[in-house]
């Protein structure tokens, strides 16, 4: 059935493997700053699919002018001075 030849294993690692299989400090780092960075990635998508949906929530209701005592909005030219 098999013709004499024998079958690869499919459980059997490829290549040159060491029998240390667990992954250096260095990859360690970068696979935990991969995972930060896709975590980082997904609240901005978040937030910014927030802001398309509904943009006037996260404008301020009150704009600079209002903080303006006793000046009329747009004569503040000589309070400079």
């Amino acid at each position: 059935m098999d013709g004499g030849q024998p079958v690869p294993s499919l459980l059997v690692p490829l290549g040159n493997t060491s029998s240390d299989s667990s992954m250096s400090m260095e990859q360690k780092i970068t696979f935990v700053f991969v995972i930060l960075l896709f975590i980082f990635l997904g609240i901005l998508i978040v937030r910014c699919f927030r802001i398309l949906l509904d943009p006037y929530r996260s404008m301020p209701t009150s704009t600079w002018a209002d903080g303006l005592e006793g000046l009329e909005k747009g004569q503040f030219d000589h309070a400079l001075a």
